[in-house]
């Protein structure tokens, strides 16, 4: 197989901005001088501490302890091999790839298939929306307001009353029905493969980078057996539980906005954006999970209780299991959730048809805190005109309030608890503190510290800035080493060469700086990724925490300026251990043998080149 040239591999890479691929997962916010932070896309955390470095092209997270460059990422989220995701960002920014030895390109992965043809298959169901037997469709999208400005902005098509006709369309494209089999395009049954998708409405449905992955499907025909809603069945691009429709969309106004609105199905998210509401989402055929709150949080940038989750729910006994449901795991967010819930039982798609964009809005506007709304559900099983129900009542509502994440919101809500059952302030707060120290206490005893192995060696420990020791010396090592890493081809060559030359006192900062020596040119995209990728463990990742970290200055001239200044401070310490060692001799030997006179010229060399090296700019 034919590969790309290191050439434009490297040309590819020095001309996409990492931050622009990482920002389509990740809320992005400065961290500092050319730096970079988000939460993590490769495990669940509280605070953000994935990095990127836009300028050197590299992500590293203090947390896990993943890193790489933009092609990793890529293989990593995407599940790409390299050779795709060079290829994938060559055709982003409109670069022609060569081959080695001239030979063709390799061919297109199994995976790449699976987006071509389910791309492929979006255009043809669009375009199928025109024609005259998609009139059906047409009237049930205009029935619901929505005329073809909106269709065609939320790229929605129509799938034929026959059993073949996408495939036949698709396979004169020169896929296989193999390949439609594996997308979910297409079904296996007793006389053969058939569209999986016939007389329906069709919506795409898109990752976070805007490719289609699936579809979701709604019957317009009452001779139709299948489902009211049908979606592509579990594919290796496309996994329900971690797909949102209208993500791709909404993700930009969610990232600014840190505010989403999660309502229960296609009609209702283009309802909530034609209103305004343009941070709507929904789940495709599946419950709002652990796995959907993940993707929310990183797109959200969730890190403060300031953002705002607000779910929509049918009032029915299905609206109200699903709110018990997200509220089982609303304490993954560290934004505030809410619930809205719309007069007369009305959805959003609804609500908007009979009174008007403002109607959604306001609906939005008129939400209640997600515990408020989970109280009153549990409350509403109980008989409150008996003691026996307010106490069951008590004993079911007093772990809301214990577990609300601000200890300053709960006095307030137990006070609105006690008056909703009807008891005295006195009665209900005991009940809810009891609760809580419960809670607290399962939570001490869940998960006891682990001792370190006895014996382990030190060296099999992994090595961060965290557990660097605050010496003096490790400092100036630390600084000198985060300084070259991020600017050293921007600094004078021949300082930065004087001051690697010289040994560091901790080793795992000794072993960066012999990878960065091991660099044969500064001036090449991508050395210093390459020296973290040199770094031997276990301190590698040490390496990318220096690469990734936010260097202590206010503007890039400052950093430079900085990390010159580092370069100089190594080398005069340098001259002074010299010195120092130089002084030690004076006092061993007498001052008039020839190994006296010899250390006297040599301090006052010394001397003369530590003053003029401490004079130069």
């Amino acid at each position: 197989m034919a590969r790309i040239r290191q050439s434009d591999v490297d040309e590819v890479k020095a001309r996409t901005n990492i931050a622009d691929i990482v920002g389509e997962r990740v809320a992005l916010k400065s961290a500092g001088v050319g730096s970079m932070k988000g939460l993590c896309p490769f495990h669940d955390e509280r605070s953000p501490s994935f990095h990127v470095r836009p300028q050197v092209g590299y992500y590293h997270c203090f947390g896990c302890g993943e890193s790489g460059d933009v092609y990793s990422f890529l293989r990593a989220m995407d599940h790409l091999t390299f050779t795709e995701s060079v290829e994938r960002l060559a055709g982003r920014i409109g670069y022609t790839l060569h081959y080695e030895d001239g030979g063709p390109a390799p061919e297109t992965s199994g995976r790449t298939r699976l987006y071509q043809a389910n791309t492929a298959a979006a255009e043809y169901f669009r375009s199928q929306l025109a024609s005259p037997e998609a009139e059906t469709g047409r009237r049930f999208l205009g029935e619901r307001g929505f005329d073809a400005g909106a269709a065609a902005h939320f790229g929605i098509g129509y799938a034929p009353k026959g059993w073949n006709n996408m495939r036949d369309a698709l396979r004169a494209q020169g896929f296989s029905d193999e390949e439609l089999a594996t997308a979910g395009l297409v079904s296996q049954g007793q006389r053969g493969v058939y569209d999986r998708f016939r007389g329906r409405v069709v919506w795409p449905i898109r990752d976070l980078t805007g490719q289609t992955i699936g579809f979701g499907a709604r019957k317009l025909y009452d001779d139709d057996q299948g489902p009211k809603y049908l979606n592509t069945p579990e594919t290796p691009i496309y996994k329900k539980a971690q797909v949102l429709y209208g993500l791709d969309l909404s993700k930009k106004d969610i990232s600014r906005s840190h505010r989403v609105v999660v309502v229960e199905g296609y009609t209702d998210v283009m309802a909530c954006h034609l209103a305004g509401i343009t941070t709507a989402i929904a789940t495709c055929g599946t419950a709002f999970g652990s796995d959907h709150i993940s993707v929310l949080r990183r797109v959200m940038g969730d890190d403060s209780a300031s953002g705002e989750v607000i779910f929509t729910f049918d009032p029915d006994a299905a609206g109200q299991k699903a709110a018990l449901r997200a509220f089982a795991d609303e304490k993954r967010f560290a934004a505030q959730t809410y619930v809205a819930v719309a007069p007369d039982g009305l959805d959003p798609c609804d609500l908007r048809l009979n009174r008007g964009d403002g109607a959604v809005r306001a609906l939005m506007d008129a939400k209640a805190p997600m515990f408020e709304f989970v109280i009153d559900q549990k409350l509403a099983g109980f008989d409150l005109g008996s003691v026996e129900g307010r106490v069951g009542a008590l004993r079911a509502a007093a772990p809301i309030v214990a577990e609300i994440r601000d200890p300053s919101l709960r006095p307030g809500y137990t006070r609105v608890l006690a008056r909703k059952l009807g008891m005295d302030l006195g009665e209900v707060t005991p009940a809810v503190e009891r609760t809580a120290r419960g809670s607290r206490a399962s939570r001490d005893n869940a998960s006891p510290p682990v001792d370190p192995v006895p014996g382990a060696p030190v060296e099999s420990v992994r090595v961060t800035l965290a557990t660097l020791p605050h010496s003096a010396a490790v400092v100036l090592e630390r600084d000198a080493l985060m300084g070259v890493l991020q600017y050293g081809h921007t600094i004078d060559a021949a300082e930065v060469d004087a001051a690697l030359a010289l040994p560091m006192q901790h080793p795992a900062l000794d072993a960066v700086r012999q990878a960065i020596v091991a660099q044969p040119d500064r001036t090449r995209v991508g050395w210093s990724t390459a020296a973290v990728d040199a770094t031997r463990e276990p301190y590698r990742s040490l390496s990318a925490e220096l690469l990734t970290s936010s260097f202590p200055a206010l503007t890039e001239a400052e950093a430079k300026a900085s990390a010159f200044a580092l370069c100089r401070r190594l080398r005069l310490r340098a001259i002074d251990q010299e010195k120092a060692q130089l002084l030690g001799a004076v006092q061993r030997v007498p001052a008039d043998s020839e190994e006296g006179r010899r250390v006297r010229v040599a301090l006052r060399e010394l001397d003369q080149h530590r003053r003029v090296l401490a004079t130069l700019d």
